[in-house]
């Protein structure tokens, strides 16, 4: 079953001090460390006053995506800080269809 992550995050002042190209840096050298199989990054500051990014991150198994957001801890993003964790809502797409047909088969 694949398991998708949104995880709400809040970009810190000692981040918005860096220069763009050091976030870029900084930031794809955390995501590589980290592993995850698929990820997506929305920017959300200009529409949210709780959050200002929402990564999505998907993956084959729960095993997976625990050991990619360990790596992530482990690394400048949240050891610096530069990110606040907001907030993580695991999610199943279109789960109860799924459920549905593990039911008709039973």
């Amino acid at each position: 079953m694949q398991i998708t992550l949104f995880i709400h995050l809040t970009a810190l002042p000692a981040w918005l001090v860096l220069s763009r190209p050091d976030r870029r840096r900084i930031g794809e050298a955390a995501l590589a460390h980290s592993g995850f199989p698929r990820l997506r990054h929305f920017d959300a500051e200009a529409f949210s006053a709780l959050s200002s990014d929402i990564v999505m991150v998907e993956g084959d198994s729960i095993e997976a995506l625990y050991s990619a957001m360990e790596r992530l801890r482990d690394t400048p993003m949240f050891t610096r800080p530069y990110f606040r964790l907001d907030a993580i809502y695991p999610a199943v797409e279109d789960g109860f269809r799924q459920f549905e047909a593990a039911e008709a088969r039973a």
